[in-house]
């Protein structure tokens, strides 16, 4: 009995999945539209570079949206602001694939973003309730991995039938595939009631925290050094490595998998360690990038240290999201929201500062620079976290809103006894 109740108890609870569902939609949107850029200026009858605002803009979307969409959605009932976002998602998709214009593409991509922010805001908040504060960084890290599990499969699946079908054919699958999620979300995750109680004030009021800020650093900082690099890692791989450009995708293959498993991997440490597994993790991220500069002339160390970057700073993701929400306590909604923002932040300042850096002496090896420093920053904000403490008076919003957040078919975690 005792062993079976503990396995029960390990078991995160369906709508953690259904969530993650819904992430690797949302995932692969962001992504493949980078596969697909020559086909749609060609279609649209834009240049290349003139198409790839249509990525600055999903980015922009996520950046300013998440906030701004979860303060707007703050007194809905959390299964509705997923539904719509979701039928938001697929309407985006619907009317891009339909249209003829550029400008309505882009529209339509700030849109989709928005709904991203909504349904990312609001996710977090739901797997960290359901799971309850023993599991949470794990099914933050589920959430999360559908996002890296998008790079790996959803990415490459969407740009393979882009070849066949044209642009818009990703776009009518990515519409009805979110039409089938917003069922499911709606099936699985119960009204959990009104929140009236909730206010723009006390969601804002939380943003006091300096330990919030911290975690928020440490979030923009890692991903801001691993997807600088990641942005310019074709050149490096074909100029400078001497990897033919037919077996790159199999490289970003690589990656995809080794994100994926760091996410795994940090969801299921951080919970019981979450200094530890963050602090080794950005060390470990830091060096993979130093070392890429002087050993990547090799095509076996450079896959390997391409790996070894992802696997680490992708561990530290679902922690320091975990910890953020935990941070907020009773008004988590727009703090989830900015752990978002900052990654896209860290995103868009990373690469911009990657391609000044590659426009230098230094090159290829600049992006790696530029994400090994910014890699060792991210030490900073979680030392500071480390020597005051990540868990004093931090209170988690799971022990209040678990019970009206799980379904009663079996998965509902037990509640917390104190």
């Amino acid at each position: 009995m005792a062993s079976t109740d503990g396995t029960r108890e390990d078991k995160l609870p369906f709508v953690v999945w259904v969530l993650a569902a819904g992430t690797f939609l949302m995932g692969t949107t962001e992504f493949v539209i980078a596969g697909l850029l020559p086909q749609i200026a060609g279609d649209l009858g834009v240049g290349v570079s003139h198409a790839g605002l249509l990525i600055t803009a999903f980015a922009i979307g996520m950046i300013v949206g998440g906030p701004a969409m979860a303060l707007a959605t703050l007194r809905l009932p959390r299964r509705l602001t997923l539904v719509w976002a979701l039928a938001v998602f697929a309407l985006g998709h619907v009317v891009a694939a339909v249209s003829s214009s550029f400008a309505v593409v882009l529209a339509s991509r700030v849109v989709t973003a928005l709904a991203t922010g909504a349904f990312w805001a609001v996710g977090f908040v739901i797997v960290t309730a359901a799971a309850g504060p023993a599991r949470a960084t794990r099914a933050v890290g589920v959430l999360m991995g559908g996002l890296t599990l998008a790079n790996v499969v959803g990415v490459p699946v969407g740009s393979f039938v882009g070849q066949y079908t044209g642009w818009r054919g990703p776009f009518w699958a990515l519409a009805v595939l979110a039409g089938l999620a917003s069922v499911f979300v709606g099936r699985f995750i119960p009204a959990a009631g009104q929140r009236a109680e909730m206010s723009v004030r006390a969601e804002v009021g939380a943003l006091r925290q300096g330990r919030l800020w911290l975690a928020l650093a440490a979030a923009a900082l890692i991903m801001g050094g691993v997807l600088a690099t990641y942005t310019y890692i074709t050149p490096l791989l074909t100029d400078r490595v001497g990897i033919p450009a037919g077996a790159v995708p199999l490289v970003l293959v690589v990656f995809g998998l080794g994100a994926l498993g760091g996410t795994a991997i940090g969801g299921r440490l951080g919970d019981r360690h979450p200094m530890a597994t963050t602090l080794t993790a950005a060390t470990v991220t830091a060096v993979a990038l130093f070392l890429l500069i002087p050993l990547s002339t090799g095509p076996v160390t450079a896959v390997a240290l391409v790996f070894v970057m992802a696997l680490a700073g992708f561990a530290v993701n679902p922690v320091v999201t975990a910890l953020a929400v935990r941070f907020a306590g009773d008004v988590p909604t727009l703090t989830s929201a900015l752990t978002t923002s900052a990654y896209n932040t860290g995103i868009a300042v990373g690469s911009a500062l990657a391609g000044t850096a590659m426009h230098t002496s230094l090159g290829l090896t600049g992006p790696a620079l530029v994400g090994a420093l910014s890699a060792a920053l991210t030490l900073l904000p979680l030392l500071t976290l480390a020597l005051g403490g990540t868990r004093q008076q931090a209170r988690i919003v799971a022990q209040h809103a678990t019970p009206a957040l799980v379904p009663d078919d079996g998965t509902a975690p037990t509640p917390s006894r104190h």
